[in-house]
């Protein structure tokens, strides 16, 4: 009798660990998807064009809320955790909510995740969501391009829309975007790519995905979400950890596993820390890695147009992941606004009634309203909140331009940010190495 399973996740490496262990395995029969973290997106089916001869029905997409339902009325045996941006607690929590079942706890690592690629491939990880990869590696793309190397970037999956239709995407123009209906959070993560001329690689089967990639680039660059470790295989990987969190380093899953397993650590926002916060982060590294290079970079932030909101009153719009699950206050858009003199406002006030319960879901977040779009009736609520507040000005500070997704009846800030490095190792002393190690790799 095939082993009953439920896969934990949140849409990304679920979908992924499910693709490359237990689909045409017959040993496993996974019941179910129960997912988490993401507002709105279950009740789906894994379809059966990519589940596999196993399932012509497909594979329930359900919320974690029913754990103990399908255990109980399935006969399930093991829970496999499948999804990043967890707390050592909430680790536990989640462990233990599935042992007191009766139920077996499984995660499965890089051995059985990893797709190896006939191209070099460089990761960029980092050690909680909001840590500022994105920075890193739009730089590390841009000193590949400076080498005359046509690179490919993947992002970690975000399938949120018809799963089919998902299954490899390949985004290289803005209309691309719309033609796979991306969310805002999509958006947040190619956005900033695709203006700088790089196309992105995103999707559901990472195995067609990554025959894409070697046919249409020279090398890969894996840009990780949340802090999640890679699903392909890197000759040279960078973390980056977060000089405003201290010690989310050590006490983040799979974070830690990322700084164990890199060549290299960046600790970014050092223009931000906090006295003895740099020093504590470097021992905490050094006691887990200390054969990794370790460099100080700063988050240099900019406004498009800081007239708009100097001494102003100010509704300050964050990337979701970052604020949300993430655990951030606040990000790059909070820091404009008071770098140029604004007032942000409190959002909770005048927020609708989605915004309203992401306020309680996640009480951390500070004066600012999250981005949250991964559906339309998500996206009216966001139009809504924006016209509801009393502010003389919208600071954006997600990435993505949503003014072209809803209508924002203020003036509108946006925010951008670039990675300066002030200490240790440069992006292009790193890119040296991950050539050095992808030539003896090749030889």
């Amino acid at each position: 009798m095939p082993r009953k399973v439920v896969i934990l996740g949140a849409s990304g490496r679920d979908f992924h660990n499910f693709n490359m262990f237990y689909r045409d395995n017959p040993e496993y029969r996974v019941v179910a998807f129960l997912q988490t973290q993401i507002p709105g997106i279950s009740g789906r089916r894994y379809p059966p064009s990519l589940a596999g001869s196993l399932y012509p029905d497909g594979i329930p997409i359900l919320s974690m809320d029913y754990l103990e339902e399908v255990v109980r009325v399935h006969g399930v045996e093991e829970a496999v955790l499948a999804y990043s941006d967890l707390t050592y607690s909430e680790l536990g929590s989640v462990l233990s909510r599935a042992v007191s079942l009766g139920l077996s706890f499984r995660i499965h690592g890089p051995a059985d995740t990893m797709l190896e690629s006939i191209r070099p491939v460089i990761a960029v990880t980092g050690v909680k969501t909001g840590a500022g990869k994105s920075m890193v590696s739009r730089e590390v793309a841009l000193e590949l391009r400076r080498r005359g190397l046509k690179t490919g970037v993947v992002r970690h999956p975000m399938p949120y829309g018809d799963l089919e239709k998902s299954a490899v995407q390949s985004f290289h123009s803005f209309e691309d975007l719309d033609k796979y209906n991306a969310t805002v959070e999509e958006r947040e993560e190619y956005e900033h790519y695709l203006k700088l001329g790089f196309p992105v690689y995103a999707g559901v089967d990472y195995g067609r995905i990554l025959r894409l990639l070697e046919s249409e680039n020279d090398v890969i660059l894996w840009d990780g979400g949340n802090n999640d470790w890679p699903f392909y295989k890197p000759d040279f990987m960078i973390t980056v950890a977060d000089a405003m969190r201290p010690g989310i380093e050590a006490s983040s899953f799979p974070g830690e596993v990322n700084l164990r397993m890199c060549d290299a650590v960046i600790i970014n926002k050092v223009d931000q820390a906090k006295p003895g916060a740099v020093d504590r982060i470097k021992e905490s590294i050094l006691a887990r890695n200390p054969d990794a290079h370790v460099s100080l970079g700063e988050s240099v932030v900019t406004v498009d147009n800081p007239k708009v909101i100097e001494g102003k009153k100010v509704l300050v719009i964050e990337d979701s992941p970052t604020v949300t699950h993430g655990g951030a206050p606040y990000a790059a858009g909070y820091v404009a606004a008071l770098k140029h003199g604004a007032q942000p406002v409190d959002p909770r006030g005048f927020a609708t009634g989605f915004f309203k319960k992401m306020y309680e879901e996640y009480p951390h977040m500070g004066p600012i309203l999250p981005s949250t779009g991964y559906r339309p009736e998500q996206l009216r609520e966001l139009e809504e909140t924006i016209r509801r507040a009393p502010v003389d000005a919208v600071v954006l500070g997600t990435p993505s331009d949503i003014t072209k997704l809803i209508k924002v009846d203020k003036p509108v800030a946006r925010v951008e940010f670039r990675l300066r490095i002030v200490e240790g190792p440069s992006i292009k002393e790193y890119v040296d190495m991950f050539l050095e190690k992808a030539r003896k790799k090749a030889l």
